[in-house]
């Protein structure tokens, strides 16, 4: 399958976020997740039949256009669902100079537990420069957490990360 034709399933995107990490960023929220977490704000994106299908090539085309951009953020839903497909828009995004944001319900510890029957996630974790791991408890919710909503989730730095061999908490936390 070629890299232009990558399908996605998406909930939506949006093209300027300032609450998604770090700078001005486009924000693809991916359709579908297993998690289901009490209180989540996005419940839309958890049927993985619902949304509308994309592909890699139209979001970096949009995220072309816009030279305000430092990055993209991978949201969802759940990400590490759709790993393939986002490693494809996380090495095309870094290809255009921008960086990669990226929120998942799974720990960091789970996801490399989990190398050997998904080595998709060893590779999008490969292309991500930050992680906010973690499912959102409402219980832990916060107002005051930078870049996540409840205080159990962490912001991690990916390739400090995978370097160590464990979590490494980014400048961001």
């Amino acid at each position: 399958m070629s890299e232009t034709k990558t399908p996605l399933r998406l909930a939506g995107v949006v093209r300027e976020s300032i609450v998604d990490g770090p700078g001005i960023r486009m924000t693809v929220f991916v359709q579908g997740c297993p998690h289901h977490c009490k209180g989540c704000h996005n419940q839309h994106t958890w049927d993985f039949e619902g949304g509308y299908q994309s592909s890699v090539e139209r979001v970096l085309e949009e995220a072309a256009k816009d030279p305000l951009l430092k990055g993209v953020t991978l949201s969802g839903g759940e990400p590490f669902c759709q790993a393939e497909a986002l490693t494809v828009l996380a090495k095309r995004a870094h290809k255009m100079g921008l960086n990669v944001f990226c929120y998942s319900g799974f720990t960091f510890e789970k996801l490399m537990a989990d190398f050997d029957t998904h080595p998709e996630y060893k590779a999008l974790l490969e292309q991500c420069d930050w992680l906010v791991d973690g499912p959102f408890i409402e219980e832990e919710m916060s107002l005051m957490l930078h870049f996540r909503g409840s205080r159990n989730q962490r912001i991690l730095d990916v390739p400090k990360s995978l370097k160590e061999g464990k979590a490494v908490l980014s400048e961001y936390h």
